[in-house]
């Protein structure tokens, strides 16, 4: 099962200080908004995003159709194709794609620690 592009989200209480500590580590902004309270930002290979005041949880979200410079693919497994395998592996979807539809879409579920995972589809 090929889930896409990795990343990990991080909810932050102050993504100004954020952005300046991932610096240090010799991270650098990829994408975002800073004054939209979202970044990206890429180290290597290694990619996180800062999200401030948007989520309760760090996510760990996987990119379908998207390589880690966040290119589009030629090829790649659809995310309703992704949610109708995992739910024939009786995998509890917290939040559905709608499988009538193509093109953007995502699904988040809910790891046994209570890790949330957003399978998220742009292209």
């Amino acid at each position: 099962m090929q889930l896409g592009n990795f990343s990990v989200s991080l909810t932050v209480k102050d993504i100004k200080a954020s952005k300046s500590f991932y610096e240090t580590l010799g991270f650098s902004v990829f994408h975002g908004e800073l004054d939209q309270n979202w970044l990206i930002m890429k180290n290597g290979n290694a990619t996180i995003g800062l999200f401030q005041g948007m989520f309760e949880k760090n996510i760990l979200t996987f990119n379908p159709g998207w390589d880690e410079n966040a290119s589009p693919l030629k090829s790649f497994t659809d995310v309703r194709e992704l949610q109708k395998e995992l739910k024939k592996k009786e995998i509890k979807i917290e939040t559905e794609a709608d499988e009538s539809t193509s093109g953007p879409a995502s699904m988040v579920l809910i790891d046994p620690d209570g890790n949330p995972i957003l399978i998220d589809q742009h292209v």
